[in-house]
């Protein structure tokens, strides 16, 4: 072999892969969308339109991308819908768990902290939980994902009033009337202005907890509604906020 076949020899041997070949990435390609892109306007489009909505074409079209580079991140359309049930899991969810499990002087106090995820879209949003609802209906898989959530979300403010004194039958029936009470607000899509509820919240503490919350109870809780109650649930124009 010449001094010239070694050294392409040599570079051939260098060049090839020691193993399977490296996945591709996005950067690799002309893919303009990250995962996190399609989650994004998947999530925005269920919140709004529903889950029917939800279709690789669909939003291809709304990121500007072929429908190709959909299936850099995802297999199929049923493994975006699965990413989806948990990105509406952690935020909703995990944010009445979060709320419920924070420190808190007084009961009323630890109230006002549940309470704070129906002001603030950001940290609960109802327009998601509704669809996610509506689409439990033809669903008997998402139904069962709805249902264990609910339970979390009612054990976790079931454990909070226990952590205040409550009796566990106590607790869960104060649980469930906090909960079920919201939900069926969101349902009812009542749209009082914020500032009727707000007034009447030393009411709903009395009424969940038995107990007369203080004035600086209350308006702490104001105080956090009032900086938080404008943003918007999902713009149906420009999605997330």
């Amino acid at each position: 072999m010449t001094s010239q076949s070694r050294a392409t020899a040599n570079s051939a041997i260098r060049q090839s892969p020691s193993g399977p070949p490296p996945r591709r990435t996005a950067q690799s390609s002309n893919v303009k969308a990250t995962r996190d892109d399609w989650l994004d306007v998947a999530l925005s489009v269920l919140a709004v339109e529903g889950v029917d909505r939800v279709t690789v074409l669909s939003l291809s079209e709304r990121l500007g991308v072929s429908r190709s580079s959909f299936y850099w991140y995802f297999k199929n359309r049923d493994e975006l819908l699965d990413a989806l049930l948990d990105r509406w899991d952690r935020l909703n969810t995990r944010s009445i768990v979060a709320e419920a499990q924070e420190p808190a002087a007084t009961v009323n106090e630890a109230v006002c902290n549940v309470f704070r995820c129906w002001v603030n879209s950001r940290i609960f949003s109802p327009r998601l939980d509704f669809a996610v609802r509506e689409w439990a209906r033809r669903s008997p898989s998402v139904r069962r994902t709805l249902d264990r959530s609910d339970w979390v979300r009612t054990e976790a403010v079931k454990a909070m009033f226990v952590r205040f004194g409550y009796e566990d039958e106590d607790a869960l029936v104060r649980a469930r009337a906090l909960y079920y009470m919201q939900i069926g607000y969101y349902a009812l899509d009542l749209r009082e202005p914020i500032e009727t509820r707000l007034n009447l919240t030393p009411r709903y503490l009395k009424a969940f907890t038995g107990v007369d919350p203080s004035e600086a109870e209350v308006d702490a809780f104001r105080a956090y509604a009032t900086r938080h109650a404008h943003i918007r649930d999902f713009d149906p124009l420009r999605g997330r906020p």
